[in-house]
């Protein structure tokens, strides 16, 4: 696993390529085996496969071409009430990322979208919402890590403003 935490880039070039079923199962469980809140994993998940709807949603998504490209385009929906239900869809859907790593896999996290229009084409209730999407499909690119800060920069050791090292 920790190979996949290293190796995981946000892919926003894909093959247009579906996902064999058997793969696509193991990566959706890969999601509901992630923890939640009291296990109540009050939370779905829309998986979005077809081309003319990917291609929609790639225009309410801040016209982001690479979301028609992708072999699936995941699309978060909280329950009504349930606050925690957004954290517990980023768990899961972090657990997917670095499965679909491991599987040849990539993905990358989509925080330009307009949840209503997403809303009005897949046909989810008005009474829920629409806080995360991410594209899933086979990695037409390998983009280079980028650099990230330093422990020294991002921990504490048990107080403010005590440095972890």
């Amino acid at each position: 696993m920790r190979q996949a935490i290293r190796r995981r880039r946000s892919i926003r070039k894909y093959q247009r390529k579906p996902i064999p079923p058997k793969v696509m199962e193991e990566l959706l469980d890969s999601m509901r085996l992630a923890p939640s809140s009291t296990n109540k994993q009050r939370w779905r998940m829309i998986v979005v496969t077809d081309d003319d709807l990917k291609t929609e949603l790639a225009a309410a998504s801040g016209n982001q071409k690479f979301v028609a490209d992708c072999s699936a385009y995941l699309v978060g929906v909280a329950e009504p009430g349930a606050y925690y239900s957004t954290v517990d869809m980023t768990i899961a859907l972090d657990h997917l990322s670095l499965a679909a790593v491991e599987m040849g896999l990539g993905t990358c996290w989509i925080g330009d979208f307009d949840p209503e229009r997403i809303k009005e084409l897949l046909g989810i209730p008005k009474a829920r919402e629409v806080p995360i999407c991410m594209t899933l499909g086979y990695p037409a690119q390998s983009p280079a890590a980028k650099k990230r800060k330093e422990p020294s920069e991002l921990f504490r050791k048990d107080r403010w403003p005590a440095k972890w090292q």
